[in-house]
């Protein structure tokens, strides 16, 4: 795994809205050093950073670099008591047609 995706989920999930303006810049630049597209492993470990809310727009970004890697990430229906971002990841591979719907 690249430092700059090591480095982005040593930071854990992405922080809610009550974050401080310079806890999401931090976090926002580490997400825009990560080059692209990811690989597998990249965008496994990279879904475990979504947060409980958008951070502001910036788990889009993150969803949109996890796409960049070989779809798709999760397979598997994860549930309705999954976090949202994992619902609409894999919602995204069950209408882009890598998945199939059950």
């Amino acid at each position: 795994m690249r430092p700059q995706v090591q480095a982005f989920v040593a930071d854990g999930p992405l922080p809610g809205w009550k974050a401080s303006e310079e806890e999401i810049d931090r976090r926002v630049e580490r997400l825009e050093a990560i080059p692209k597209p990811v690989t597998g492993e990249e965008a496994r470990a990279l879904v475990a950073c979504f947060g409980l809310d958008d951070c502001y727009g910036v788990a889009w970004t993150l969803l949109h670099l996890i796409e960049t890697g070989p779809n798709p990430v999760l397979a598997t229906d994860p549930g309705p008591d999954a976090n949202e971002w994992h619902q609409r990841l894999f919602l995204r591979a069950v209408n882009g047609g890598l998945v199939p719907r059950t």
